[in-house]
């Protein structure tokens, strides 16, 4: 649905973004991150026609954009409202379906039938200034669908939202997933991108560093969490000193009785390794991988952590 290919944008010494390339699966919600200055709020203001980049090429379903014709594919919800003095609800639809060259009894149609699937039909009257956060940005959401687009950008859409606002949102965005629009949203609450998105992006410094379906990326974060292990009565000497010479194992961590190790071999080397300890006769209670999280895998990759070679022993004196 939205491909981008070796996109660029400098500002003055800066390289913002350096070749991005993204793929966006048509129907899916897509999950957009990256830590600060990684050249999100780049990309999306590129892809809704509001900067040019330098290079690259963007293509909505196989046709590729330019700023003559962005705006019939995308509706976009940025971080801020924009508040309009004195403009009622249906006012302030009428200003953007006009936009569109949407006028009179169509106009009213489509405008009423977006309220009503928002759940603004009962706010039609009111003016926009006064509403509050969460119902500014479900008006927000039906102005940027006003026009029917292929493709919905939205930029930190729950931000300031109460727990049970952000729900509702949510819920209009799976909706509007299972009615056939693709979805783009930039976040940085990435518990909630887990739970609601098909597929992730993670950008950094310019680059699109991971991307896959959410199931995809999720069983990646839970093969590269440390494997904790817990004894019983003795044997850690020994299973350190099996543990330390171990090609698949970077660094180890000892708690009490148990001991986390970071372990890069696959399901197989697991097995072997445990084979191992037992086969020490070391007495193992629990051998498994701790539970992961997208934003254990964000911090893997924006880090910028050295790649740990050497083997490393802690304990919890710091010896």
């Amino acid at each position: 649905m939205l491909q981008i290919q070796g996109l660029k944008k400098r500002y003055g010494n800066f390289q913002v973004l350096d070749g991005l390339d993204m793929a966006v699966p048509e129907g899916s919600l897509y999950g957009f991150v990256g830590p600060n200055g990684a050249g999100k709020t780049t990309t999306i203001k590129i892809i809704v026609g509001l900067l040019k980049a330098d290079e690259g090429i963007i293509k909505f379903s196989e046709q590729v954009a330019d700023h003559g014709n962005w705006q019939e594919h995308v509706g976009y919800v940025p971080d801020f409202f924009g508040v309009y003095d004195n403009l009622k609800v249906t006012e302030y639809m009428e200003f953007f379906a006009a936009c569109y060259d949407m006028e009179g009894l169509k106009a009213r149609k489509r405008i009423m039938a977006l309220l009503e699937q928002m759940g603004l039909e009962d706010k039609k009257d009111f003016y926009v200034d006064g509403l509050s956060k969460g119902i500014q940005q479900r008006l927000c959401l039906a102005r940027a669908l006003i026009h029917d687009p292929e493709v919905l950008i939205l930029d930190e859409p729950t931000a300031g939202l109460d727990p049970r606002t952000r729900f509702e949102f949510k819920e209009i965005l799976k909706e509007l997933k299972d009615q056939g629009k693709t979805i783009v949203i930039s976040s940085h609450i990435l518990s909630e991108l887990a739970e609601l998105c098909t597929d992730v992006g993670i950008i950094d410094q310019g680059k699109m560093a991971l991307t896959g379906s959410i199931d995809e990326i999720l069983s990646q974060v839970n093969s590269s969490n440390p494997i904790v292990i817990t004894l019983l009565g003795e044997g850690r000497e020994l299973a350190l000193n099996i543990l330390k010479s171990h090609p698949y194992v970077h660094t180890i961590t000892v708690k009490g009785q148990e001991i986390i190790v970071r372990f890069t071999g696959d399901k197989q080397d697991e097995a072997v390794l445990l084979q191992q300890l037992v086969d020490a006769g070391i007495l193992i209670t629990s051998f498994t991988r701790e539970q992961g999280s997208l934003e254990s895998l964000f911090m893997q990759i924006t880090g910028k952590e050295e790649e740990r070679t050497v083997l490393k022993y802690e304990n919890e004196s710091g010896l």
